[in-house]
């Protein structure tokens, strides 16, 4: 980041995508400055956004001339310009298991479940209560996949003792799935490394519900 700490993170408080960026600072003790565009209100689609980020999503993320979008890049970047302590760890299988499960996440289930998809939904003519299984469906589904890689590995987090890259993902993804009601019962090890993490500041100062715009 640059020197005088002008940089900037576009979010809302109850995107899971921001949510995993806001651990990462938390877990490397950098900051940012905090604006916020309300994702129900669709400010993400007005002008004024999308001069900023064309996408019309967030998180992004600017640091001097570099502007950032997609969650998973700002950690990585984040990562490597400053790396303790580390979100990925040093052996090149544990490394790779991370990712895998961080990409289940950002990649399988979140994509389908975001607000623009659930809105399209509505466009369809979708109901509440089939749109709200739709939802579970699909978090279940990347769940049952994740458990079945956790059950492998040791805990607390999900590679042990820290928390990596796998759990930054996994977490904002459990906050979503109580919002939508997901029987988390099947799934000890995910529920453990919520447990886990909401015991370290750097994951309960970003909960949604902490957040300056947070309703």
């Amino acid at each position: 980041m640059t020197e005088d700490n002008n940089v900037v993170l576009y979010g809302y408080f109850r995107s899971t995508a921001a949510y995993r960026v806001r651990i990462a600072l938390g877990l490397k003790g950098l900051s940012a400055e905090g604006r916020y565009v309300h994702l129900r209100k669709g400010e993400q689609t007005q002008e004024a956004y999308l001069k900023v980020n064309p996408a019309g999503l967030v998180p992004y993320w600017i640091d001097g001339d570099l502007h950032l979008a997609q969650s998973l890049a700002i950690i990585e970047y984040l990562d490597e310009t400053h790396p303790q302590p580390p979100l990925l760890p040093k052996d090149a299988v544990s490394r790779a298991i991370a990712r895998e499960i961080a990409l289940a996440v950002c990649c399988d289930i979140h994509p389908v479940g975001n607000l623009r998809v659930l809105n399209r939904l509505i466009e369809l003519g979708i109901d509440d209560a089939a749109r709200t299984k739709w939802s579970q469906h699909w978090i279940e589904t990347g769940f049952a996949a994740i458990e079945a890689r956790l059950s492998h590995l040791s805990g607390p987090f999900a590679l042990g003792a820290q928390p990596t890259l796998a759990d930054i993902c996994i977490v904002p993804q459990v906050f979503n799935a109580r919002r939508f009601g997901v029987d988390l019962a099947p799934y000890p090890r995910i529920r453990a490394i919520d447990a886990a993490a909401a015991k370290l500041e750097a994951f309960a100062t970003a909960e949604p519900g902490r957040q300056p715009d947070a309703e």
